[in-house]
């Protein structure tokens, strides 16, 4: 295959070359989820492919997810990424599907959110024979996680876990956990010029939730984890009532809120219920909830941590700070894994349209991969 360049220079037979040329083919690939339909062929098969010498599990899930694991020898390490993508956005100015090389960076859907570290993962094979395990996912984009949970169904035994996102070449060994809450208020409907009490109109108490919500959050901004500070919270969409006036006798609110390692969300859940009276919720659901890296207490977080700044220490890897973006490497982390992300890319070009991850960044990814497959062997 030709690689689409648009300067002069790169071998494409060097590592940064096949990477590209892997990349290509895996944006060509539409992985977009929603509506997430994706089969156990094509890209899939091309990975397989050109994995030679590697013992390969591909699981379809069902729902378009799909995992494949590949193993060369007795690895020390996993690496994990998800090549699903986000839709792509309306203001893209091309073709999502097709990567545009110019002289610094690599444009297409997924090349950044994370198909990038996939391709790199497979020239890296290529260019050593280290022992190695790749793990595929393709349901990370929605709130429908399969791939992860079937694995860790299973035993499995790895030092440490590394997680492509968008980290910019460096380990991140801490991000906030996640939840998104549908919650659905009632109240009493009747004419607006009554004399309404407190909990007649659902929207009126949906608005005092709110500012007790909005407070409390206020209230956690010295709360502290790895350079993370307070509770992130946000009111996504308040929605309820019919005209001005006739009392709404219903509301439904969309929150979600994204905790520091050190808190424990079953109180957090609990705090954000209690903003309201009891009586008057008709019901409460978590639509997601993802635990943070590292997962446990305060004490264990912390230990956790440190156990993989060990591991990226070992590896020789630069350490960057904690973020505020969930990623799956929670997962791991609450099974008992040491786990980090770890990734080329810069997450503020994720899910943006003209999505792109810049070069050097593919091929200071690459040779770190290389580097670890050679480790110790």
């Amino acid at each position: 295959m030709s690689l689409p360049l648009s300067f002069d220079g790169l071998d494409p037979h060097s590592p940064l070359g096949r990477t590209l040329e892997h990349l290509s083919v895996l944006v060509l690939s539409d992985t977009q989820n929603p509506p997430r339909a994706i089969g156990t062929g094509g890209m899939f098969d091309y990975l397989q492919a050109h994995l030679p010498g590697f013992r390969h599990c591909l699981t379809d899930h069902g729902a378009g997810a799909v995992s494949l694991l590949s193993i060369r020898g007795k690895p020390r390490f996993l690496f994990n990424v998800h090549l699903d993508t986000v839709p792509a956005a309306p203001t893209w100015t091309r073709n999502p599907h097709e990567l545009l090389v110019t002289s610094d960076r690599a444009i297409g859907l997924g090349a950044c959110d994370i198909k990038g570290a996939a391709a790199a993962f497979v020239s890296a094979a290529a260019c050593s024979d280290g022992d190695a395990a790749f793990l595929f996912t393709t349901d990370e984009e929605a709130n429908d996680s399969r791939c992860i949970p079937a694995f860790l169904s299973e035993s499995h035994a790895y030092d440490a876990v590394l997680v492509a996102e968008p980290t910019r070449v460096e380990a991140v060994l801490a991000h906030r956990g996640i939840a998104s809450v549908q919650m659905r208020l009632k109240g009493r409907s009747g004419h607006a010029s009554a004399d309404m009490a407190g909990t007649d109109s659902a929207l009126h108490q949906s608005v005092r939730w709110g500012a007790r919500a909005l407070d409390f959050v206020d209230a956690q901004r010295h709360q502290r984890f790895g350079g993370l500070t307070g509770l992130r919270f946000n009111i996504g969409r308040v929605e309820g009532g019919i005209k001005a006036n006739m009392i709404a006798a219903a509301a439904e609110i969309r929150f979600g809120f994204r905790p520091l390692p050190s808190m424990d969300s079953e109180s957090l859940h609990t705090q954000f219920r209690e903003c309201v009276a009891a009586e008057s919720i008709a019901s409460y659901a978590v639509t997601f909830a993802g635990p943070s890296l590292p997962a446990g207490d305060v004490a264990g977080a912390e230990a956790r941590r440190l156990a993989a700044r060990d591991i990226a220490d070992e590896l020789e890897l630069t350490i960057g700070n904690a973020v505020d973006f969930w990623t799956e490497a929670s997962l791991f982390s609450a099974a008992g894994y040491t786990s980090f992300v770890f990734g080329p890319g810069d997450i503020a070009q994720a899910h943006a349209a003209d999505e792109w991850v810049s070069l050097q960044e593919l091929q200071s990814y690459t040779a770190a991969v290389i580097r670890i497959l050679n480790h110790g062997h």
